[in-house]
């Protein structure tokens, strides 16, 4: 079977991002700067799995949605699957470490494996790989930049601290280096 890849690019307040859809659910949600469009792709910006990705995330950034209802299909091995399911728990407004969220999949001492996988996540903003920061809580890296983890994380509420700018302030979070 021959499943047509459609693809949209839309504004949003971190940058462009590009999505695409295959056979009804979203495959991606990358960042237009580090988005390579494919030829075979077919430019459809009213594929309704497009058309409610793109509401959804206009409401996310507007602050009137925390969570998304989408069909989703990123391709990945089962491993990276899981961890990208795990991601996805992670309450808005909370944030995690990568050998929490190794923990929390049974893999105490795999959060390198699980910071890769994290990183290979094709589904940012919606898949909210930038609600895990270091073990000390400073941010690390990003596929949007740091400046765009910080700002999807300050429409969280996250607060920053003076100074460096790069360590979230966890006031108010019991404990973010667990799961709701």
């Amino acid at each position: 079977m021959n499943t047509t890849t459609t693809y949209t690019v839309v504004p949003s307040p971190v940058g462009e991002l590009v999505l695409t859809a295959e056979g009804g659910s979203v495959t991606r949600v990358g960042f237009a700067a580090r988005t390579s469009i494919d030829p075979a792709w077919r430019r459809d910006d009213a594929d309704p799995a497009l058309a409610g990705a793109k509401d959804q995330l206009g409401e996310y950034f507007a602050g009137d949605r925390r969570d998304f209802d989408l069909p989703l299909a990123p391709a990945g091995t089962p491993f990276q699957r899981q961890v990208w399911e795990a991601l996805a728990a992670i309450p808005y407004g909370d944030v995690t470490s990568y050998a929490a969220l190794a923990e929390r999949l049974g893999r105490p001492g795999s959060a390198r494996a699980v910071g890769a996988a994290n990183g290979a996540n094709p589904l940012a903003v919606v898949v909210p790989c930038h609600r895990v920061v270091g073990a000390d809580g400073t941010l690390t890296g990003y596929a949007g930049g740091l400046p765009a983890k910080r700002r999807l994380l300050a429409l969280e509420g996250h607060r920053f601290s003076t100074g460096t700018g790069s360590m979230p302030s966890l006031a108010g979070v019991s404990n973010p280096n667990t799961w709701a």
